[in-house]
């Protein structure tokens, strides 16, 4: 399994999912703020759009942090990352995985922007409709699927934790406390290890 990887990005989701999984991958490293990297054959095979995160895992090519968290579940039910399909939660699970870039992610670039948004029309409604189901979603906790931590919780988790790096957290203290329930998390620190190895290589 090759994961290509590029630190400070989305990458970080998937190298925190695969960490969480304790599978076996190699990380290939891309500099995707360099045109050429972005432009180079072989990671353009990997991921069409030029983006991170993207991995391969025998014939599959996959190159949206999603479709990478439900084929990670599906394919290895034994790392535990979620619900396969037919088990209790599945539905619930996947609405959480598409939230991250479906909702998370727009209601975010509305925050950074300052952008006029008609959360009637838009369809991701407003960045204070997307905290407010989250809080909601922590209800009873302490994850998003309760007791049992998940793929889910990898990519909703991580862009809460960008959230707050970036300075757009809100006053909301039940996502302050699951971002500090994420970085407690030994997989979250792994990856945080490796993103640092990988800034000090690009120095």
């Amino acid at each position: 399994m090759k994961l290509y990887h590029c630190p400070q990005t989305r990458a970080f989701r998937a190298l925190w999912l695969l960490e969480e999984s304790g599978l076996g991958f190699d990380i290939v490293p891309v500099d995707i703020r360099d045109e050429a990297s972005r432009a180079d054959a072989t990671f353009r095979s990997a991921s069409p759009m030029g983006k991170v995160p993207a991995l391969i895992d025998g014939d599959a090519k996959l190159w949206d942090s999603g479709a990478i968290a439900l084929h990670l579940v599906d394919s290895y039910p034994q790392a535990g990352l979620g619900p396969v399909v037919g088990e209790p939660g599945r539905g619930t699970f996947v609405q959480w995985v598409m939230f991250t870039n479906a909702v998370f992610e727009p209601a975010l670039m509305e925050k950074f922007t300052n952008a006029a948004v008609d959360s009637s029309r838009s369809g991701h409604g407003s960045f204070p409709q997307m905290i407010e189901i989250v809080e909601n979603g922590l209800q009873p906790g302490p994850w998003l699927m309760g007791e049992r931590f998940t793929a889910a919780d990898v990519l909703v988790g991580s862009s809460c934790h960008f959230m707050k790096l970036f300075g757009a957290m809100p006053d909301s203290p039940p996502i302050a406390a699951y971002i500090e329930r994420c970085q407690s998390r030994p997989a979250f620190a792994a990856a945080q290890a490796v993103e640092a190895q990988a800034s000090a290589g690009d120095e």
